[in-house]
């Protein structure tokens, strides 16, 4: 494993609107997550060695929303079991993952447990429903959340508990109803509400708006942004365009376990547009867009073509394609989209 970066310069194509007018000493106190060339790599029972999650890097700052997105199997929710210390014990990582001054990769269960996980980063899951224990109330879930992260108890605990909910707009009238007896936009407020108990700087939030109507998609996606104006980093997984453009300060796309494009919100979904073929897919596929799909799929991990995985379903592929594009200017590509012609 790397050491941290103690570059004090935001990484290529990360930094925000705020912090564009801060010096670097001012962007290194904001930022909450660092991360630097973050690998996973899977050692399968034939001897094969996969790689979920390959060379990735970006900063995230305090009110700030990154949104993760591509298409399933890219590496995103990987990424995010790597930086909470939940992946299988055939995994073995690289690179360094820093959160609010802790290095998260090597680091052992005991930490993770009891110094990062509701503290440091909060989760908000892709199910809350299933994520929240089906035969306790979701004010006694709460009180406990509140007990085991600040260790207050009786009527602070209670008082503790109000105030999480209240942060998640979760009605204090239903804090005694069980789990089942919760609509999909309350369940996901709960879930949220147990996310902030611990106040913690950074908030996970992963595929949060999977199953819900697209009602509840804009709630949830408002709540988030919400939370970012408050002062949380948000690191937002999401195959979801709509939600991310509601959401995001900052895009970063991942194609097969690398990140292929990393820029702001405005310009991904604005006249500009991304720059990335596949990216370009991405939001063409959309029905409001032209509704045609990239065709065909996405490679499999542990069979990743040579050079750009891409390539295949790219129309501009050309035997420049064969050698892996590094990720410069805020885009991995040999035939990036010219927004200057």
């Amino acid at each position: 494993m790397t050491a941290p970066s103690t570059d004090p310069s935001p990484a290529v194509g990360t930094e925000t609107p705020a912090a564009s007018s801060a010096s670097s000493a001012s962007f290194v106190a904001l930022r909450v997550l660092a991360v630097r060339g973050l690998s996973v790599r899977f050692t399968m029972r034939d001897g094969r060695h996969v790689a979920a999650v390959d060379d990735v890097t970006f900063d995230l700052a305090a009110g700030e929303c990154l949104a993760l997105v591509g298409e399933s199997g890219c590496g995103k929710s990987v990424l995010a079991s790597a930086l909470l210390g939940l992946l299988p014990a055939n995994a073995r990582t690289a690179g360094s993952a820093v959160v609010d001054g802790v290095e998260l990769l090597g680091a052992g269960e005991r930490t993770l447990a009891r110094t990062v996980r509701g503290r440091r980063i909060g989760l908000v899951p892709q199910s809350p429903a299933a994520h929240l224990t089906p035969v306790r109330t979701v004010g006694a879930q709460l009180a406990e959340t509140v007990r085991a992260l600040t260790g207050l108890r009786g009527t602070d605990a209670r008082d503790a508990a109000l105030t999480a909910a209240a942060r998640a707009a979760f009605p204090a009238g239903h804090l005694d109803r069980y789990p089942h007896e919760l609509s999909g936009g309350l369940a996901q407020r709960a879930a949220t509400a147990i996310a902030l108990v611990g106040d913690a700087p950074l908030l996970l939030a992963d595929e949060p708006t999977t199953g819900l109507d697209r009602e509840l998609v804009d709630h949830t996606a408002d709540e988030l942004r919400r939370h970012a104006d408050e002062g949380h980093a948000i690191l937002l997984i999401t195959h979801d365009l709509a939600a991310a453009a509601r959401t995001a300060d900052r895009v970063a796309v991942m194609y097969a376990g690398r990140i292929v494009e990393i820029a702001s919100a405005e310009a991904f979904f604005g006249s500009l547009g991304p720059r990335h073929p596949y990216a370009r897919g991405l939001l063409n596929a959309l029905p409001e867009r032209e509704f045609a799909p990239i065709p065909g799929l996405p490679p499999e991990l542990g069979d990743l073509p040579a050079g750009c995985a891409f390539a295949p379903r790219c129309p501009r592929a050309d035997d420049a394609c064969t050698v892996l594009p590094r990720l410069a200017g805020g885009v991995a590509c040999h035939h990036p989209e010219d927004r200057h012609a």
